[in-house]
């Protein structure tokens, strides 16, 4: 997409390339992952790694971006996916600092 943000590009070819070594230069140390499916945030680069690196698996197969809404700072990506036959449609929120490393993840 024109005008994409450097981490919001940054995510997508780490999503497309399905590999979840890429995220290591894009999460901050500091980076928060939040999601309902774990009910509290999750904070570090190793435990957003590991959630982030299983959604990966889990939807990536399917995983597509629909839509995108940038600020100067962050990001919401609409996504649609199939899993095992269940259509799931969701968004992604996203922060990141000045060196364009993510801080905040949020599904």
């Amino acid at each position: 997409m024109p005008n994409q943000p450097p981490a919001v590009a940054a995510w997508h070819r780490a999503v497309i390339s399905q590999n979840p070594a890429r995220l290591d230069d894009l999460l901050a140390d500091d980076v928060v992952f939040r999601s309902p499916a774990v009910f509290k945030p999750q904070e570090g680069k190793l435990v957003t790694r590991h959630y982030l690196a299983c959604a990966m698996r889990v939807l990536g197969p399917t995983l597509r971006y629909v839509s995108e809404w940038y600020a100067a700072d962050s990001a919401v990506l609409e996504f649609e996916a199939d899993l095992d036959g269940t259509y799931v449609q969701g968004v992604d929120m996203m922060r990141w600092n000045a060196e364009d490393k993510l801080t905040s993840f949020t599904v």
